[in-house]
């Protein structure tokens, strides 16, 4: 299969600099390999999403370039497929519904293991549904941060697939849209590489092939924070997008002329010199 990468945003504020260094390294790394690029909305946590913030994205992603080549796909309108793998994971005795809260498992060892709640039965209390998880190890290797390897049952217990709310899981939902999408390339930020494990373990599970994942460093704020996360975390401003796509570039470690101020000029030149090898391979690094 040809390379198909992807960026999947959820729509939980503007586009700010994290997430237009994931876009970028993510597009980077597609069009040198003369594959596609996609692009998916996570809006499967509609607490946490703010109004207009899809729109906002998708609207800003042209103004640096970063055109996608299929319309995007929104995980909203995919409810089906979720419930479809819910009842394959079912039905093969892999997940159990469980009652247990944070609060409940901090108070024992605080991971969920071996399929034992610690709860105790209350009436009306509707049940999450979580992932069996055996004493296994999954190992992988990263494009960019080299071998990885955890055991699931030690580092992450049995996690959650489908939230008390009625909500499904970041893990399952991207686990079936990136096999749904044809996805061989996953280029996204370290702060995703502890996901990995599990979405490679419900890969297997449900007979999805596993991509090739690259872990880009975060960017963070002077304290050592995520930007995301950060009360720095301002909007990037499409109207203006040269100075952030420079910055982005330069976060990236590809060299460009700093006087190139037209951004389809400024991305081709930065394709002639990009090599995925050299992307810098730390876990973070300042965002200034």
């Amino acid at each position: 299969m040809s390379y198909r990468g992807r960026f999947a945003p959820s729509p939980t504020g503007h586009l700010h600099f994290g997430s237009l260094v994931a876009a970028l390294g993510s597009w980077l790394c597609a069009r040198h390999a003369g594959g596609q690029w996609l692009l998916r909305v996570e809006d499967i946590d509609p607490p946490r999403e703010q109004p207009g913030a899809a729109a906002s994205i998708l609207a800003a992603l042209p103004a640096f370039g970063l055109v996608a080549d299929t319309s995007p796909l929104f995980q909203s309108q995919r409810i089906p497929a979720y419930d479809a793998a819910f009842e394959q994971l079912r039905s093969a005795g892999l997940i159990f519904p469980c009652r247990c809260s944070r609060h409940d498992l901090s108070l024992a060892t605080g991971l969920h293991r071996e399929g034992r709640c610690v709860a105790k039965p209350a009436p009306g209390r509707s049940p999450a549904w979580r992932m069996r998880v055996p004493d296994a190890e999954v190992s992988f290797d990263d494009a960019l941060q080299g071998p990885q390897r955890q055991n699931l049952h030690e580092s992450a217990g049995d996690f959650v697939i489908k939230r008390v709310e009625g909500f499904y899981s970041y893990q399952l939902a991207c686990v079936v849209d990136d096999a749904w999408q044809g996805i061989t390339d996953v280029v996204r930020g370290h702060d995703l590489l502890d996901s990995t494990p599990k979405q490679i373990w419900l890969q297997r599970c449900l007979g999805l092939p596993t991509p090739t994942y690259r872990h880009l460093p975060l960017a963070l704020d002077e304290s050592g924070n995520k930007l995301s996360k950060s009360a720095r975390a301002y909007p990037v401003d499409p109207a203006q997008p040269l100075p952030a796509l420079h910055q982005a570039l330069a976060f990236l470690d590809i060299a460009v002329p700093s006087d190139i101020q037209d951004v389809d000029a400024l991305l081709a030149q930065a394709l002639m010199s990009f090599d995925p090898a050299f992307l810098p391979h730390c876990s973070g690094r300042s965002a200034a």
